[in-house]
Protein backbone atom coordinates (compact mmCIF):
# COMPACT_ATOMS: atom_id res chain seq x y z
CA UNK A 1 0.00 0.00 0.00
CA UNK A 2 1.14 3.39 -0.82
CA UNK A 3 0.09 5.38 1.98
CA UNK A 4 -0.83 4.68 5.61
CA UNK A 5 -3.10 7.78 5.66
CA UNK A 6 -4.61 10.20 3.40
CA UNK A 7 -6.10 13.47 4.98
CA UNK A 8 -9.30 13.72 2.59
CA UNK A 9 -10.43 17.77 2.87
CA UNK A 10 -7.08 18.94 4.10
CA UNK A 11 -7.24 22.45 3.48
CA UNK A 12 -10.18 22.75 5.32
CA UNK A 13 -9.86 24.03 8.94
CA UNK A 14 -9.96 21.11 11.19
CA UNK A 15 -7.52 19.52 7.96
CA UNK A 16 -5.01 22.07 8.14
CA UNK A 17 -4.54 21.95 12.25
CA UNK A 18 -4.57 17.97 11.27
CA UNK A 19 -1.61 18.54 9.05
CA UNK A 20 0.47 20.54 10.96
CA UNK A 21 -0.08 17.82 13.73
CA UNK A 22 0.98 15.27 11.24
CA UNK A 23 4.20 17.39 10.72
CA UNK A 24 4.66 17.43 14.70
CA UNK A 25 4.36 13.71 14.71
CA UNK A 26 6.88 13.41 12.23
CA UNK A 27 9.59 15.35 13.60
CA UNK A 28 9.00 14.11 17.01
CA UNK A 29 11.39 12.40 19.30
CA UNK A 30 13.51 11.82 15.94
CA UNK A 31 13.84 8.06 15.06
CA UNK A 32 11.67 6.77 17.60
CA UNK A 33 8.71 7.78 15.97
CA UNK A 34 7.34 4.91 13.43
CA UNK A 35 7.77 5.75 9.74
CA UNK A 36 3.97 7.29 8.19
CA UNK A 37 3.54 7.88 4.79
CA UNK A 38 0.88 10.22 4.34
CA UNK A 39 -0.65 12.39 2.09
CA UNK A 40 -3.25 15.00 1.67
CA UNK A 41 -5.94 14.86 -1.13
CA UNK A 42 -8.73 17.82 -1.73
CA UNK A 43 -10.15 19.36 -4.78
CA UNK A 44 -8.34 22.69 -5.32
CA UNK A 45 -4.40 22.13 -6.48
CA UNK A 46 -3.62 25.93 -5.23
CA UNK A 47 -5.07 25.45 -1.32
CA UNK A 48 -3.38 22.42 -1.32
CA UNK A 49 0.16 23.45 -2.76
CA UNK A 50 -0.17 26.46 -0.32
CA UNK A 51 -0.60 23.79 2.81
CA UNK A 52 2.14 21.88 1.81
CA UNK A 53 4.37 25.04 1.56
CA UNK A 54 3.47 26.26 4.86
CA UNK A 55 4.05 22.84 6.44
CA UNK A 56 7.57 23.86 5.81
CA UNK A 57 10.50 21.69 4.80
CA UNK A 58 9.66 18.20 6.43
CA UNK A 59 6.64 17.98 4.46
CA UNK A 60 8.25 18.98 1.06
CA UNK A 61 8.16 15.41 0.03
CA UNK A 62 4.18 15.43 1.07
CA UNK A 63 1.88 13.97 -2.23
CA UNK A 64 -1.01 16.09 -3.14
CA UNK A 65 -4.22 14.04 -4.67
CA UNK A 66 -6.63 16.27 -6.35
CA UNK A 67 -10.38 14.78 -5.85
CA UNK A 68 -13.37 16.19 -5.39
CA UNK A 69 -16.40 15.24 -2.76
CA UNK A 70 -18.47 13.53 -5.49
CA UNK A 71 -15.87 12.15 -8.17
CA UNK A 72 -16.78 8.50 -7.18
CA UNK A 73 -13.94 7.28 -9.77
CA UNK A 74 -11.57 9.56 -8.14
CA UNK A 75 -12.56 8.55 -4.49
CA UNK A 76 -12.23 4.79 -5.69
CA UNK A 77 -9.08 5.33 -6.59
CA UNK A 78 -7.85 7.74 -3.97
CA UNK A 79 -9.05 5.01 -1.58
CA UNK A 80 -7.15 1.94 -3.23
CA UNK A 81 -3.57 3.59 -2.90
CA UNK A 82 -4.07 3.48 1.06
CA UNK A 83 -4.87 1.54 4.37
CA UNK A 84 -7.22 4.88 6.02
CA UNK A 85 -8.96 8.04 4.38
CA UNK A 86 -9.84 10.51 7.38
CA UNK A 87 -12.12 12.70 5.75
CA UNK A 88 -12.73 16.07 7.54
CA UNK A 89 -15.13 17.38 5.01
CA UNK A 90 -18.31 18.47 5.92
CA UNK A 91 -21.56 18.95 6.40
CA UNK A 92 -21.04 14.84 6.08
CA UNK A 93 -25.12 14.61 5.43
CA UNK A 94 -24.28 17.00 2.20
CA UNK A 95 -20.80 15.82 1.06
CA UNK A 96 -19.93 12.56 2.96
CA UNK A 97 -21.42 9.38 1.56
CA UNK A 98 -19.84 8.69 -2.21
CA UNK A 99 -16.76 8.42 0.19
CA UNK A 100 -18.00 6.34 2.75
CA UNK A 101 -19.01 4.01 -0.89
CA UNK A 102 -15.66 4.42 -1.64
CA UNK A 103 -14.18 3.21 1.19
CA UNK A 104 -16.52 0.03 1.52
CA UNK A 105 -16.30 -0.26 -2.34
CA UNK A 106 -12.43 -0.68 -1.87
CA UNK A 107 -11.85 -2.53 1.57
CA UNK A 108 -10.53 1.36 2.91
CA UNK A 109 -10.77 1.76 6.39
CA UNK A 110 -11.86 5.36 7.44
CA UNK A 111 -11.81 8.05 10.39
CA UNK A 112 -14.02 11.09 10.65
CA UNK A 113 -15.22 13.81 13.09
CA UNK A 114 -19.16 13.69 12.09
CA UNK A 115 -21.78 14.81 15.23
CA UNK A 116 -24.33 13.94 12.53
CA UNK A 117 -26.32 10.84 13.70
CA UNK A 118 -29.22 11.33 11.14
CA UNK A 119 -26.47 10.60 8.47
CA UNK A 120 -24.06 7.81 10.29
CA UNK A 121 -27.86 5.52 10.51
CA UNK A 122 -28.04 6.07 6.49
CA UNK A 123 -24.82 4.95 5.93
CA UNK A 124 -25.36 2.14 8.28
CA UNK A 125 -28.48 1.00 6.36
CA UNK A 126 -26.50 1.26 3.33
CA UNK A 127 -23.22 0.09 3.56
CA UNK A 128 -22.63 -1.75 6.87
CA UNK A 129 -23.27 -5.23 5.19
CA UNK A 130 -21.13 -4.65 2.30
CA UNK A 131 -18.29 -3.47 4.51
CA UNK A 132 -18.48 -6.44 6.83
CA UNK A 133 -17.84 -8.57 3.17
CA UNK A 134 -14.91 -5.99 1.99
CA UNK A 135 -12.92 -5.09 5.16
CA UNK A 136 -13.61 -1.88 5.42
CA UNK A 137 -13.60 -0.54 8.84
CA UNK A 138 -15.68 2.39 9.30
CA UNK A 139 -15.12 5.04 12.30
CA UNK A 140 -17.44 7.77 12.84
CA UNK A 141 -17.39 10.88 15.17
CA UNK A 142 -13.66 10.41 16.00
CA UNK A 143 -13.33 13.72 17.45
CA UNK A 144 -14.70 15.30 20.84
CA UNK A 145 -17.76 14.21 19.86
CA UNK A 146 -17.77 11.58 20.32
CA UNK A 147 -14.47 9.97 22.03
CA UNK A 148 -14.22 11.18 25.54
CA UNK A 149 -17.33 10.01 25.70
CA UNK A 150 -17.11 6.99 24.38
CA UNK A 151 -13.45 6.04 26.05
CA UNK A 152 -14.56 7.95 29.43
CA UNK A 153 -17.35 5.08 30.01
CA UNK A 154 -15.43 2.44 28.42
CA UNK A 155 -12.72 3.33 30.97
CA UNK A 156 -14.99 3.76 33.76
CA UNK A 157 -16.92 0.31 33.16
CA UNK A 158 -13.01 -1.33 32.93
CA UNK A 159 -12.10 0.07 36.51
CA UNK A 160 -15.87 -0.87 37.78
CA UNK A 161 -15.31 -4.55 36.34
CA UNK A 162 -12.10 -4.97 38.26
CA UNK A 163 -13.11 -3.29 41.15
CA UNK A 164 -16.91 -4.47 41.66
CA UNK A 165 -16.59 -7.54 39.56
CA UNK A 166 -19.28 -6.06 37.55
CA UNK A 167 -20.28 -3.21 34.93
CA UNK A 168 -21.91 0.34 36.16
CA UNK A 169 -25.66 -0.08 34.80
CA UNK A 170 -25.91 4.09 35.43
CA UNK A 171 -23.23 6.20 34.09
CA UNK A 172 -23.47 10.06 33.89
CA UNK A 173 -20.82 12.46 31.99
CA UNK A 174 -20.61 16.02 33.00
CA UNK A 175 -18.76 18.85 31.39
CA UNK A 176 -17.00 20.39 34.49
CA UNK A 177 -15.11 22.94 33.04
CA UNK A 178 -14.12 23.80 28.98
CA UNK A 179 -13.00 26.66 26.95
CA UNK A 180 -13.17 26.24 23.00
CA UNK A 181 -15.28 27.93 20.03
CA UNK A 182 -16.86 26.76 17.25
CA UNK A 183 -16.16 26.34 13.61
CA UNK A 184 -18.04 27.70 10.57
CA UNK A 185 -18.07 24.04 9.49
CA UNK A 186 -19.06 22.47 12.78
CA UNK A 187 -22.05 25.29 12.51
CA UNK A 188 -23.04 24.31 9.06
CA UNK A 189 -22.98 21.11 10.36
CA UNK A 190 -25.61 21.91 12.94
CA UNK A 191 -27.90 24.02 11.01
CA UNK A 192 -28.56 21.92 8.12
CA UNK A 193 -29.58 18.92 10.59
CA UNK A 194 -31.99 21.63 11.89
CA UNK A 195 -33.04 22.55 8.43
CA UNK A 196 -33.49 19.22 7.58
CA UNK A 197 -35.67 17.40 11.14
CA UNK A 198 -37.47 21.20 10.66
CA UNK A 199 -39.41 19.80 7.57
CA UNK A 200 -39.14 15.64 8.21
CA UNK A 201 -41.46 14.37 11.16
CA UNK A 202 -40.23 10.56 10.88
CA UNK A 203 -36.13 12.75 11.03
CA UNK A 204 -37.00 13.76 13.83
CA UNK A 205 -38.39 10.39 15.37
CA UNK A 206 -35.52 9.55 14.05
CA UNK A 207 -33.43 11.81 16.35
CA UNK A 208 -35.26 11.43 19.48
CA UNK A 209 -34.72 7.38 19.24
CA UNK A 210 -31.34 7.39 22.02
CA UNK A 211 -30.82 3.28 20.41
CA UNK A 212 -31.04 4.74 16.45
CA UNK A 213 -27.50 3.77 16.13
CA UNK A 214 -27.55 0.36 17.51
CA UNK A 215 -27.77 -2.94 15.54
CA UNK A 216 -30.96 -4.28 14.37
CA UNK A 217 -32.58 -6.41 16.90
CA UNK A 218 -30.67 -5.06 19.92
CA UNK A 219 -32.62 -5.70 22.91
CA UNK A 220 -32.30 -2.22 24.62
CA UNK A 221 -35.68 -0.87 25.85
CA UNK A 222 -35.45 1.42 29.00
CA UNK A 223 -35.83 4.80 28.70
CA UNK A 224 -32.61 7.07 28.49
CA UNK A 225 -32.83 11.31 30.49
CA UNK A 226 -32.85 13.61 27.84
CA UNK A 227 -32.50 16.83 29.69
CA UNK A 228 -34.09 19.60 28.46
CA UNK A 229 -34.16 22.29 31.00
CA UNK A 230 -32.16 23.29 33.70
CA UNK A 231 -32.54 20.98 36.68
CA UNK A 232 -30.19 20.48 40.12
CA UNK A 233 -28.38 17.12 40.12
CA UNK A 234 -28.22 15.62 43.84
CA UNK A 235 -25.04 13.30 42.66
CA UNK A 236 -23.26 16.03 41.69
CA UNK A 237 -24.23 18.53 43.76
CA UNK A 238 -24.87 21.40 41.26
CA UNK A 239 -27.07 22.70 38.83
CA UNK A 240 -26.75 20.86 35.29
CA UNK A 241 -28.10 22.05 31.49
CA UNK A 242 -28.40 20.64 28.55
CA UNK A 243 -25.24 20.21 26.59
CA UNK A 244 -25.51 20.16 23.00
CA UNK A 245 -23.06 17.23 22.02
CA UNK A 246 -24.86 14.62 24.27
CA UNK A 247 -27.47 14.05 20.83
CA UNK A 248 -24.67 12.30 19.27
CA UNK A 249 -22.26 11.09 22.09
CA UNK A 250 -25.44 9.41 23.99
CA UNK A 251 -26.17 7.35 20.23
CA UNK A 252 -22.34 6.73 19.93
CA UNK A 253 -22.02 5.12 23.68
CA UNK A 254 -25.42 3.14 23.06
CA UNK A 255 -23.91 1.41 20.09
CA UNK A 256 -20.61 0.75 22.11
CA UNK A 257 -22.38 -1.59 23.78
CA UNK A 258 -24.08 -3.06 21.70
CA UNK A 259 -21.06 -3.70 19.75
CA UNK A 260 -19.34 -5.15 22.58
CA UNK A 261 -21.60 -7.66 23.43
CA UNK A 262 -24.25 -5.74 25.65
CA UNK A 263 -21.10 -5.46 28.17
CA UNK A 264 -22.38 -2.74 30.01
CA UNK A 265 -26.04 -4.49 30.25
CA UNK A 266 -29.27 -4.27 28.34
CA UNK A 267 -30.92 -1.69 31.09
CA UNK A 268 -27.76 0.83 30.79
CA UNK A 269 -28.59 4.48 31.52
CA UNK A 270 -26.26 7.08 29.93
CA UNK A 271 -26.67 10.88 29.96
CA UNK A 272 -24.67 14.22 29.66
CA UNK A 273 -25.03 17.59 31.11
CA UNK A 274 -23.10 20.69 31.53
CA UNK A 275 -22.60 21.10 35.15
CA UNK A 276 -22.91 24.47 36.02
CA UNK A 277 -22.24 25.35 39.72
CA UNK A 278 -24.17 25.57 43.13
CA UNK A 279 -26.56 28.05 44.71
CA UNK A 280 -28.31 30.90 43.19
CA UNK A 281 -25.59 31.42 40.42
CA UNK A 282 -25.78 28.14 39.51
CA UNK A 283 -29.27 27.83 38.88
CA UNK A 284 -29.02 31.39 36.97
CA UNK A 285 -26.58 29.99 34.14
CA UNK A 286 -28.25 26.87 33.95
CA UNK A 287 -31.32 28.75 33.45
CA UNK A 288 -29.80 30.96 31.30
CA UNK A 289 -27.84 28.21 28.99
CA UNK A 290 -30.94 26.05 28.94
CA UNK A 291 -33.02 29.09 27.67
CA UNK A 292 -30.29 30.37 25.20
CA UNK A 293 -29.95 27.18 23.51
CA UNK A 294 -33.78 26.27 23.29
CA UNK A 295 -34.02 30.40 21.45
CA UNK A 296 -30.59 29.42 19.21
CA UNK A 297 -32.54 26.34 17.95
CA UNK A 298 -35.84 27.55 17.40
CA UNK A 299 -34.30 30.54 15.39
CA UNK A 300 -32.19 28.39 13.43
CA UNK A 301 -35.44 25.82 12.58
CA UNK A 302 -37.31 29.16 11.43
CA UNK A 303 -35.59 30.13 8.00
CA UNK A 304 -36.03 34.11 7.86
CA UNK A 305 -33.62 33.49 11.56
CA UNK A 306 -31.58 30.98 9.78
CA UNK A 307 -30.72 32.87 6.42
CA UNK A 308 -30.25 36.07 8.92
CA UNK A 309 -28.21 34.27 11.22
CA UNK A 310 -25.88 32.31 8.76
CA UNK A 311 -25.36 35.30 6.55
CA UNK A 312 -24.56 38.04 9.15
CA UNK A 313 -23.82 36.30 12.64
CA UNK A 314 -22.43 33.00 12.46
CA UNK A 315 -18.96 32.09 11.16
CA UNK A 316 -19.06 30.71 7.56
CA UNK A 317 -17.25 27.18 6.49
CA UNK A 318 -13.16 27.80 6.62
CA UNK A 319 -13.91 29.94 9.67
CA UNK A 320 -12.98 29.14 13.35
CA UNK A 321 -10.81 29.82 16.26
CA UNK A 322 -7.44 31.42 16.05
CA UNK A 323 -3.90 29.44 16.92
CA UNK A 324 -4.19 31.04 20.49
CA UNK A 325 -7.49 30.25 20.77
CA UNK A 326 -6.74 26.51 20.01
CA UNK A 327 -3.61 25.99 22.31
CA UNK A 328 -5.61 27.89 25.22
CA UNK A 329 -8.61 26.19 25.01
CA UNK A 330 -9.13 22.83 27.23
CA UNK A 331 -11.84 20.15 28.84
CA UNK A 332 -12.65 18.66 31.48
CA UNK A 333 -15.50 16.08 32.12
CA UNK A 334 -16.23 13.76 34.73
CA UNK A 335 -18.00 10.61 34.56
CA UNK A 336 -20.43 8.62 37.63
CA UNK A 337 -20.95 5.21 37.72
CA UNK A 338 -23.33 3.31 39.68
CA UNK A 339 -23.70 -0.69 39.71
CA UNK A 340 -26.67 -2.74 40.48
CA UNK A 341 -26.06 -3.05 43.84
CA UNK A 342 -25.10 0.72 44.62
CA UNK A 343 -21.69 0.46 44.52
CA UNK A 344 -19.68 4.35 42.98
CA UNK A 345 -17.28 4.99 40.95
CA UNK A 346 -15.72 8.32 39.44
CA UNK A 347 -13.14 8.88 37.01
CA UNK A 348 -12.43 11.88 34.99
CA UNK A 349 -10.92 12.75 31.25
CA UNK A 350 -9.23 16.04 30.30
CA UNK A 351 -7.99 17.11 26.69
CA UNK A 352 -5.28 20.74 26.63
CA UNK A 353 -6.21 22.40 23.36
CA UNK A 354 -9.94 23.67 21.97
CA UNK A 355 -12.17 20.77 22.17
CA UNK A 356 -13.17 20.76 18.72
CA UNK A 357 -10.42 21.60 17.07
CA UNK A 358 -6.81 21.45 18.51
CA UNK A 359 -7.89 18.45 20.37
CA UNK A 360 -9.96 17.10 17.80
CA UNK A 361 -7.29 17.56 15.19
CA UNK A 362 -5.26 15.01 17.48
CA UNK A 363 -7.21 12.66 18.50
CA UNK A 364 -8.43 12.23 15.07
CA UNK A 365 -4.94 11.19 13.91
CA UNK A 366 -4.30 9.06 16.85
CA UNK A 367 -7.59 6.92 15.39
CA UNK A 368 -6.07 6.59 12.25
CA UNK A 369 -2.55 5.48 13.12
CA UNK A 370 -4.82 2.74 15.57
CA UNK A 371 -6.16 1.24 12.34
CA UNK A 372 -3.18 2.14 10.60
CA UNK A 373 -0.46 0.73 12.70
CA UNK A 374 -1.60 -1.06 15.69
CA UNK A 375 -4.57 -3.22 14.48
CA UNK A 376 -4.37 -5.80 11.47
CA UNK A 377 -7.31 -6.42 9.64
CA UNK A 378 -7.89 -10.31 11.08
CA UNK A 379 -7.53 -8.82 14.42
CA UNK A 380 -10.68 -6.36 14.02
CA UNK A 381 -13.11 -7.59 11.16
CA UNK A 382 -15.01 -5.18 8.49
CA UNK A 383 -17.95 -2.89 9.05
CA UNK A 384 -19.15 0.19 11.19
CA UNK A 385 -17.72 0.22 14.75
CA UNK A 386 -16.83 2.96 17.63
CA UNK A 387 -13.74 4.24 18.89
CA UNK A 388 -14.77 1.78 22.27
CA UNK A 389 -15.61 -1.15 20.37
CA UNK A 390 -12.83 -1.14 17.78
CA UNK A 391 -9.81 0.13 19.65
CA UNK A 392 -9.96 1.76 23.13
CA UNK A 393 -7.43 -0.46 24.52
CA UNK A 394 -4.78 0.85 21.99
CA UNK A 395 -6.14 4.60 21.37
CA UNK A 396 -6.24 5.16 25.07
CA UNK A 397 -2.72 5.09 25.84
CA UNK A 398 -2.24 7.01 22.21
CA UNK A 399 -4.47 9.47 23.67
CA UNK A 400 -2.45 9.98 26.83
CA UNK A 401 0.92 9.59 25.46
CA UNK A 402 0.73 12.31 22.07
CA UNK A 403 -2.61 14.06 22.17
CA UNK A 404 -2.99 15.30 25.91
CA UNK A 405 -5.52 13.19 26.77
CA UNK A 406 -5.77 11.68 30.41
CA UNK A 407 -8.27 9.12 31.81
CA UNK A 408 -8.04 9.21 35.71
CA UNK A 409 -9.65 7.47 38.66
CA UNK A 410 -11.35 9.76 41.12
CA UNK A 411 -11.64 8.93 44.87
CA UNK A 412 -15.24 8.35 45.42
Amino acid sequence: MKYDVIVFGATSFVGQILARYLVSMMTKNGTEKPELNWAIAGRSEAKLSALKQSLGEVAQGLELILVDASDETKLKAMCEQTKVVISTVGPYALYGEPLIKACVATGTDYCDLTGEPQWIAKMLSRYEDVAKITGARILHSCGFDSIPSDLGVYFLQQHAKQTFNQYCDTVSMRVKAAKGTASGGTVASMMNLVKEATTDAALRKLLANPYVLCPTGHPFHVRQTNLKMAQYDADFNGWIAPFVMAAINTRIVHRSNALLGNAYGEDFKYDEAMLMGTGVKGSMLASGLSLGLGGFMLAAALPPTRWVMESFILPKPGEGPDQEAQESGYYDLRFMGKTGSSQVTNIKVTGDRDPGYGSTAKMLAQAAFCLAQDIPKDKLSGGFWTPASAMAEHLIPRLEKDAGLTFSILAN
